[in-house]
């Protein structure tokens, strides 16, 4: 009796399991903070459009915002929040969208 529980807990595992789980690109859930700006996947309606532009650009202006000692805005209260690569991560993840 035992190995048949064992075996049905094991095939019920199985079958809530998804055969090819997606993967969430790294960076995607960090970038998500920056949505209500930039748009959906940095396609902003208003604000500057993230989507496409290089890496090193993106993650070049959050570095810059982030250490801003003059002035206190929005954009430099985000980029504190986030660690170096941290902002990296969402830097890569902006520059593959289109």
């Amino acid at each position: 009796m035992k190995v048949i529980k064992l075996i049905a807990s094991a095939l019920i595992a199985l079958a809530l399991t998804p055969a090819h789980a997606q993967q969430v690109p790294a960076g995607r859930l960090l970038a998500s903070n920056c949505f209500q700006c930039h748009g959906t996947n940095g396609k902003g309606p208003g604000f500057e459009t993230l989507a496409g532009k290089s890496a090193s650009d993106i993650y070049k202006d959050l570095l810059e915002m982030k250490r801003k000692t003059t002035e206190v805005d929005i954009m430099k209260a985000h980029a504190k929040g986030y660690t170096d690569q941290q902002l990296w991560a969402i830097a890569q993840y902006l520059s593959t969208q289109r």
